[in-house]
């Protein structure tokens, strides 16, 4: 079902002469299939085309648009077990992940058609005329928000669906009126291939202009840095590395329009246990936090990589208990060699730097391209001396602090880089007892967890997938859940407009029956 051409439109294309294949990691083999990196003039048709899309796409009615979501998730769907199959030849990952992938794919999808139908995403804001107001008459203002044009999304190496071809970035942007163009993963081009086509088959059931998606293959960074310095793309959606991501928002910063890039880049991480928590319940979350800490071998950007407490009797039952628990669990496959080499390497960076401790490290036999777990504790001092200890390891690898008080504890947090989540382990009365350091984490990260793991991203309205710089380029923004629209839009604003040629969710008849914002009163009422 895949032939290792670009889709440009719903054309296949494959002009160049760079190929490359992926990797299946399990098997530790390459697959078959030979893919077609795209050329410059194919990056050019593709931007172009959805630069002729947006002016279609745009104007779409929320339902139309609405049904286009809904329909990729039939044809996403339609494709049955041969996706599947595609998606574990690619990443190595069992059956259930790639089916609980697929079905988050799909409720990401469906959750955006429900918005549209919805309506009242735009916040629309309506300030009606008052010509006799002294001493300067009031104009008619009317506000909503409006999609930036093609957003160029790069797909991600450790979701193949959620976080890649038809995931949450293409899902949102789409949402928002704006064509996509997908700069597909290399470890994963024929899953990338096969939703492409998913898509495609949808927008022209539905009657989607052509060029509101395209998917183009790259086995390197050359074709994503000239999609980025294209002066036809908006914007950028991008889960993966600091360096990477860093790289695409200079590069779109320096453009002579720059363009917001949406970055998404990592995290450490942290959870805070505090005392009481530890004294009555360390034992129990040490065999959580073992779960934790390998579930999907680690490659999870929410994955606990920094637990930090103050030293005591409980805290040190707490990581032996961690220590022996981890080592019990069986090593899994990592997604391909270079995230395994890379593991590898930043694990014996952390490993070199003086004054750390390995309490937990598999060293049983496994299999090729499969990662073996470590736990390693560091004095607090230590930690804050050297910030190279900061740093995420991407993959099955946790660091424990040993702070000597509170105080300590506090100035580490306040120290480190932004990230996506923090969470505190503690009894609920802590909370106010250590209110300091609870402020001191929220100013850190973009979501904060209360007795629980931060693996596992709810999609939901209420979702905060983002954080300060390097979590991510843009703190105010979430990659998750409904609010994710909000990257691809601005706000926009019609004065003395003819009601006529208004939009209609700004229309005085409020043909969408939406909820407005007028004259500084929530209302679907007529005006």
């Amino acid at each position: 079902m895949t032939t290792g051409e670009n889709h440009i439109g719903n054309q296949r294309s494959a002009k160049g002469t760079k190929t490359y294949k992926t990797f299946n990691p399990l098997l530790n083999i390459e697959n078959d299939q030979v893919f077609y990196e795209a050329t410059s003039e194919e990056i050019n048709q593709a931007v172009d085309l959805a630069s002729d899309a947006f002016k279609v796409f745009s104007k779409k009615s929320p339902k139309e648009k609405a049904i286009f979501l809904r329909a990729i998730t039939e044809e996403i769907l339609a494709m049955g077990d041969d996706l599947i199959a595609m998606y574990q030849s690619e990443t190595g990952l069992p059956e259930g992940r790639a089916k609980g992938e697929r079905g988050r794919t799909i409720g990401q999808l469906i959750s955006f058609a429900d918005m549209l139908e919805d309506g009242n995403w735009v916040e629309a804001t309506i300030d009606t005329a008052d010509l006799d107001r002294a001493p300067i008459p009031k104009q008619d203002i009317r506000k909503m928000l409006i999609p930036l044009g093609p957003v160029v999304v790069f797909g991600a190496s450790n979701f193949p669906f959620a976080y890649s071809t038809a995931g949450g970035d293409t899902a949102s942007a789409l949402a928002a009126g704006c064509p996509v163009i997908c700069k597909s993963h290399p470890m994963h081009a024929g899953t990338s291939e096969m939703v492409s086509e998913a898509i495609n088959r949808a927008a022209i059931k539905t009657g989607m202009p052509t060029g509101v998606f395209s998917n183009l293959n790259s086995s390197g960074i050359e074709v994503g840095v000239e999609l980025v310095k294209h002066p036809g793309v908006k914007a950028v959606g991008f889960t993966g590395s600091i360096k990477g991501g860093r790289a695409l928002y200079n590069i779109a910063s320096e453009r002579p329009e720059p363009i917001p890039v949406f970055a998404e880049m990592g995290s450490v991480n942290p959870v805070v246990l505090l005392p009481e928590a530890i004294q009555k319940r360390g034992e129990a979350l040490a065999k959580t936090y073992a779960g934790s800490i390998t579930l999907g071998t680690g490659q999870f950007c929410t994955n606990p990589g920094l637990l930090i407490g103050i030293k005591s009797d409980g805290f040190s039952t707490f990581i032996d208990t961690l220590s022996s628990e981890i080592i019990k669990i069986s090593p899994s496959c990592m997604l391909h060699p270079n995230i395994i080499g890379n593991y590898e390497r930043n694990k014996e960076n952390a490993l070199q730097q003086n004054g750390l401790l390995v309490t937990a490290d598999y060293t049983d036999e496994v299999s090729t391209n499969y990662a073996r777990q470590t736990i390693v504790t560091v004095e607090g001092a230590t930690f804050l001396e050297n910030t190279t200890l900061h740093q995420e390891v991407f993959g099955p690898f946790s660091m424990v602090v040993q702070c000597k008080d509170a105080h300590e504890l506090e100035t580490i947090i306040q120290q480190l880089e932004g990230q996506l989540t923090g969470t505190i382990l503690a009894e609920q009365e802590e909370l106010a007892k250590y209110s300091s350091i609870v402020d001191a984490l929220q100013n850190r990260v973009g979501r904060i967890i209360f007795n629980g793991v931060p693996t596992g991203v709810e999609v939901c309205p209420a979702m905060l997938h983002g954080g300060p710089y390097p979590s991510s380029t843009d703190s105010r923004f979430t990659a998750v859940g409904l609010h994710a629209v909000k990257r691809w839009v601005r706000p926009f604003s019609f004065q003395s407009w003819p009601n006529s040629l208004l939009p209609d969710e700004l229309k005085d008849e409020n043909p969408l029956e939406i909820l407005r914002l007028v004259n500084g009163n929530n209302t679907k009422s007529k005006i």
